[in-house]
This record gives C-alpha cells, structure tokens and sequence, in this order.
C-alpha cells in the first residue's frame, strides 16, 4: 500500500520549522544587542563619571587638590545595585581610592577614556579610566581617574530584556504557527476543490474538468483530463462493441430459432419433437441474454446524457406488459395490472428497458400456470412499479447482491441467465434519482422488485 500523508501538515511542519529557526534567530539577536546597549549605557555612565571627577581636579600651593563629586556616582546608581570602585593617582602617588584597584593597561592620552573589564575581589569589573594633566606649581603632573563597577546590574538588564525577548519569540512562534497552519489550508483549497468536483461525479461522467485553479495544478488538471478522455474512449469502444457483439449473436440466434420452429411442426416423432423444444429454449436463452447485453451497454451510453420526458410509468408499465404477454402466454403465467396514474420525468428507453428486464425475470423464475403482478402507484413524493411473481424468491443470501454484474442468486436452479436484469434495472432507476427495492413477497412466496422513481 502507497504511504498516505497530509500535504498540509507538512506544509504546515515545514512553515513551523522556519518559524522556529527565525524565531531562535530574532531571540539571539535581540539577546545580543540588549547586551550590548547594557554594556554601551554603563560604559557611558562610567566614563561621564570618571570625566565629572577629573573635572574637579585643580592644583592648590604646589599641590594637586580634589573634592569627590556626589554626582559622579550618583550616575552609578541609575544602573543598579552594584558595587563601585575608583582611585585617584597622581603620578607616583594615590590621592584617593582602592590603592589595589588595577591600573589601566593601555597607555592613556589626556582626555581619552579607555575602557577594560578585569576581575577585582573575586568579583567581575568594568572599568573606565582617563587621565589629565593638572599643572601643580611649575610642573605638570599626569592625574589618572579610574571609575569602575561590577556587572551584576548589566547582566540583570540583559538577562530581563533577554526573557522579554524568549516571550516574544515564544509568542512570534505560536502565531506565526496558526499562520502556517491558514495558510496551508488556504493553498490547498483549490486542490480540495478540485478534489470535492471529481468526487462528486458519477462513476460515468468523463467529462473534462473546467475550473479556475493556480498555475501549479495546470499540469494535474491537464493529466487528469487526458485520463478522462482515454477512460472515455475505452468505455465508448467497449459499448460499442459488446452492442455490434449482441446485434451479431441475436440475428444468426434469430434465424436457428426460425429454423427450428419449422422443424418442429413437420416432425412428428415426439422424442424429436423434444429436442426441438429444447433449442427453442436455448436459443431463447441466448437470445435474451445477449438482449440483456446490449440493454447494459444502452444504460452506460444513455446516462451520461439522460432524457427528461414526463412519462406516465401506468402507460409504461401497461406497454412493456403488452410487448411480454406472448412469453408469459407459452407458459400459462396471467400477467396482472393494478395500475394508477403516477407521471415521471425520464428516459422512456432506459425505464421500459429496466422494466422489461424485471418483468421477464418474474416470468422466467415463475412456475407455469401463475401470475405475475405489475402495480404501480404513488408513495409520498415517489411513483413505484412493482412487479410480484410466485417464483423462488431471493434466495439465502443478501437481496443487494442481486444487484451486482453477472450475479444470480443461490436458488436459480438449472433456470439458464445472466446475472445483469437487476443490475440494469439498479442502474436505470439510480440514474433517474430513485432506488430498486428487493424483497420477498408478503406470502412468503416469490419476489417484489420495486423501481421507485421521484414524480415529476
């Protein structure tokens, strides 16, 4: 068996997948870039502090003087709270401060602030250090302003903005699923339409499939209607030729029955009298078999493009009676009519078709000196012919399986048929919106076949 899946959902799988990889994507770089404007602001906080403190350095009697400004860790403690950390060095000597705090690595200019992150008390730093040139007396000496801070604070900002960032993501992911999942089901409605009008068709309707759909199912449409096409030129064909094939079987069966009508009445030898009635039989047989054939093949032709004539089924059935009184006749079955106007819309051809097959199964299945009764009414909305006989009945098995091609049921006896009378007379009534009911007769004895068909 061919692996079935659904189109959709890996459609939808796959919109899934790349909405997940984008989603990690926009959650890795919103991370980084959150980290990154965190450590941009303390840098900035940092360096505007260690410039607010150089700022404040001057020289007094030959010596370099400074006074701590509040505001310059003031700045600090916008960012969070962590720890802060600084020493004042002039030249050699260290004029306030962490005396360990360590010294820039780089050489300094003045007024250039340079950054670096070191590790100060088992705790990670960041430090901003800047130095300036203050004139103490005739000399100058180089000041450095080293601010620094842990980073506590920026991880927190970061570590928030990077949850922010996780929900985001989650959420992005979550519709952009559902998003998927719409669009999906809304790229393949032409497919299911396309789906839903084939199915929706008869088992003989061949016909090519006209419908507006996007350019990628031109190909299927194309390959379909090619199938149909070839489906129907072999259906065509094989009408064509089982309708040639009974037209040939029934004219030479025709003249063997005429032949052997003439030599039954110039014998008069009885053994050979019956013989000849014997051939009668069989080319009776034969004769109706192959009519039933070309009945067959006349439904599959005509129902595809079925009449629609009012026709009045008492009419009907009252016809077909007429045209089988002689058969029933040569074996004493009386044929009975208990009829009522009940008018249709249909295929005259096709329902005297059905009919005469029905009929002449009640005829053929019946004992001789019986009758067969032909009713037709109406029921509700639908009109109904039905035909009841005093034969067999449907045998054992399921009545629906009567039905089916070339099935006969399992009391027939040594009764020569071919299995298609029902079906026919299901294919016909199928066609015109009805349905056949099979059932045994309300004595127990013989079959009721019911065509029922909707008023017109």
């Amino acid at each position: 068996m061919i692996p079935r899946g659904s189109i959709g959902r890996r459609l939808t799988l796959l919109l899934a997948g790349v909405a997940a990889l984008l989603s990690l994507l926009s959650w890795g770089m919103v991370t980084g870039l959150a980290r990154q404007a965190a450590e941009r602001t303390q840098d900035n906080v940092l360096a505007a502090s260690a410039i607010t403190i150089a700022e404040t350095l001057r020289s007094e009697q030959g010596e370099v003087r400074l006074e701590l400004p509040y505001s310059a860790f003031s700045m600090l403690g916008a960012i969070g709270e962590d720890r802060v950390f600084y020493r004042v060095t002039a030249g050699d000597a260290l004029l306030t401060g962490y005396a360990d705090l360590p010294p820039p690595d780089e050489a300094l200019l003045p007024g250039r602030v340079v950054f670096q992150t070191e590790t100060y008390s088992d705790e990670t730093i960041r430090m901003a250090a800047v130095l300036r040139v203050v004139l103490a007396g005739a000399q100058p000496v180089p000041v450095i302003v080293s601010v620094a801070q842990t980073r506590q604070g920026v991880d927190e900002i970061a570590a928030e903005l990077s949850r922010l960032a996780a929900a985001l993501s989650v959420a992005f992911f979550v519709v952009a699923v559902a998003l998927s999942a719409i669009a999906a089901r809304t790229s393949l409605k032409p497919l299911n339409e396309i789906a839903a009008a084939v199915s929706r068709r008869g088992p003989s309707d061949l016909r090519p499939l006209r419908r507006a759909a996007p350019a990628e199912l031109a190909p299927l449409m194309t390959a379909l209607n090619r199938l149909m096409d070839r489906l129907g030129q072999s259906i065509r064909r094989s009408e064509d030729f089982i309708a040639e094939a009974a037209h040939r079987v029934r004219t030479p069966l025709a003249t063997v029955r005429t032949q052997a009508e003439i030599a039954l009445h110039s014998v008069s030898d009885e053994t050979e009298r019956q013989r000849l009635r014997g051939i009668i039989r069989a080319v009776d047989e034969s004769s109706r078999s192959a009519g039933q054939l070309l009945d067959h093949a006349t439904v599959a032709f005509r129902a595809d493009d079925l009449a629609r004539d009012p026709i009045d089924l008492a009419a009907l059935a009252r016809q077909t009676a007429a045209t089988l009184e002689a058969t029933a006749a040569l074996r004493d079955i009386r044929l009975q009519l208990n009829l009522a106007p009940a008018q249709v819309a249909g295929d005259a051809v096709l329902l005297d078709s059905a009919l005469r097959n029905v009929l002449d199964n009640a005829i053929k299945y019946s004992p001789e000196e019986t009758t067969v009764t032909i009713t037709v009414a109406k029921l509700g909305g639908m009109g109904q012919i039905t035909i009841t006989d005093e034969g067999p009945g449907l045998g054992d098995g399921p009545a629906e399986a009567l039905t089916e091609r070339f099935r006969r049921g399992s009391n027939t006896g040594g009764i020569v048929g071919s299995g298609l009378g029902l079906t026919i007379a299901r294919d016909v009534v199928a066609a015109h919106g009805g349905h056949l009911n099979l059932q045994q007769a309300e004595n127990g004895r013989g079959a009721c076949v019911s065509l029922v068909l909707p008023l017109a």
